[in-house]
């Protein structure tokens, strides 16, 4: 497309109305563009210059949109009692257990608050445990798909990116100043400037873990942050990840004015392994997590072998109502005293399973059900906390009880070396 001589005019500044997609789409399928005539300036700048961009639409400044949706007092300390708590944990210096639990993507602000707020009316009921709401507003897509909130907030495919800002940034303020911390996927470079300020923790996906992009981004947010798994169950590539993160980078990126800027970033320290499953099968055993473990201590001596497990994606198989039975065998490793499980991550909704959307648009979808993969619903999700919330407590008791046996044993030893030195 050759915007100087106004083929293809972009959209003014102050124009309300939705662009017009369908060009995206009936262009998709067209045959391959015929050879210019390299006489004509024209058409070579045509072919040769954004070919197959159809328009630059104004995108708002994330400086501008943080002026104008500000944090409370009270979000703010609720994000940074999560952050300084979280860090602490996947640190070793916390014994409680990071859950990370929520909606697997956030379609509905109405249906997000209404879910912060079963979570809020039950949080003091798991001290074990420290609670923050899944919030996930971008969707990889394996192949095409709805993109989440922020790409596509209508859910029609008009891909209003502004309002899907708006409201996002909007639902993060009103959770944290309820005091219900949030976490979040990172899937691209830009939108973390306008909402990273909200977030208490955060993750790079499956399919990003082993991009370079991502990682150098990992390395300047201001949040603890875990790395899934590859897809085909690679977890070298996530311990490698976290490698990268955890030192400083410069790189290209964009300021909170929306200007291109060279990045310069101190490396992340606060990261951990997420075990998500794979295409293959499960990997929330107690083999693969000493695996883990070992794998990640050899990469980074001296640090805690921190593994957060998803009870969701190959773990569960894709289905839901497996979530439960990954979380008992989490349960009795806890049990059992590991210390290098983290967290939990647990998809759950108001109401079970999921739902497509329908030919009738957003206004027909059932209330509380998933539109991308299918979770647990609430009652469930309570017996589970529950449930964790207890074997924490249980793991506290089995490893006071090992640090006085191992103690005992040590004195015993120390007493007969004395008796043995005393005969001779």
């Amino acid at each position: 497309m050759d915007r100087q001589n106004g083929s293809t005019p972009l959209p003014s500044q102050h124009s309300t109305a939705a662009p017009d997609y369908s060009e995206m789409r009936s262009h998709s399928s067209s045959p391959t563009t015929p050879f210019p005539d390299l006489e004509d300036p024209i058409q070579v700048q045509e072919y040769i210059q954004d070919r197959r961009v159809i328009g630059y639409d104004p995108l708002i400044q994330p400086a501008l949109l943080r002026h104008e949706i500000v944090s409370t007092q009270k979000g703010t300390e609720t994000i940074t009692r999560a952050r300084y708590a979280a860090a602490r944990i996947v640190a070793g210096r916390d014994d409680r257990l990071i859950v990370v639990v929520g909606p697997c993507s956030i379609h509905s602000t109405e249906q997000a608050i209404e879910y912060a707020k079963l979570l809020k009316s039950k949080v003091d009921s798991w001290p074990n445990l420290l609670i923050i709401m899944r919030a996930y507003f971008e969707k990889p897509r394996t192949t095409v798909g709805w993109k989440g909130l922020i790409n596509d907030p209508d859910i029609d495919g008009s891909f209003q990116i502004n309002k899907g800002l708006r409201l996002a940034r909007q639902l993060l303020c009103t959770l944290t100043d309820m005091g219900v911390p949030v976490g979040s996927e990172l899937l691209d470079t830009i939108s973390p400037q306008y909402i990273a300020d909200l977030i208490s923790w955060g993750a790079i996906g499956a399919r990003t873990t082993e991009s370079q992009l991502h990682r150098e981004l990992a390395s300047g947010v201001s949040f603890p942050i875990g790395f899934k798994n590859g897809t085909d169950g690679s977890v070298g590539i996530a311990v490698d990840a976290m490698r990268a993160s955890s030192n400083p980078h410069a790189f290209m990126g964009v300021t909170e004015q929306g200007l291109a800027a060279i990045v310069k970033t101190r490396g992340n320290s606060d990261v951990h392994v997420i075990l998500r499953g794979a295409n293959k099968g499960p990997n929330y055993s107690e083999e693969h997590v000493k695996a883990a473990k070992t794998a990640i201590e050899k990469a980074r001596p001296g640090k805690l072998g921190a593994i957060m497990i998803d009870c969701s994606h190959g773990n569960s198989q894709k289905n839901h109502l497996n979530q439960p039975k990954v979380l008992q065998s989490i349960s009795a490793q806890l049990e059992a005293g590991d210390r290098n499980i983290v967290g939990v991550m647990i998809e759950s909704h108001i109401n079970a399973g999921r739902q497509d959307v329908p030919a009738e648009g957003a206004q027909a979808l059932k209330y509380g059900v998933s539109i991308t993969d299918a979770c647990v619903d609430w009652e469930m999700t309570i017996g589970m906390l529950d449930e964790l919330n207890t074997s924490v407590a249980k793991r506290r008791e089995t490893l006071i009880a090992q640090g006085f046996a191992k103690t005992g044993m040590q004195r015993t030893h120390s007493v007969a070396s004395s008796l043995g030195e005393i005969k001779e």
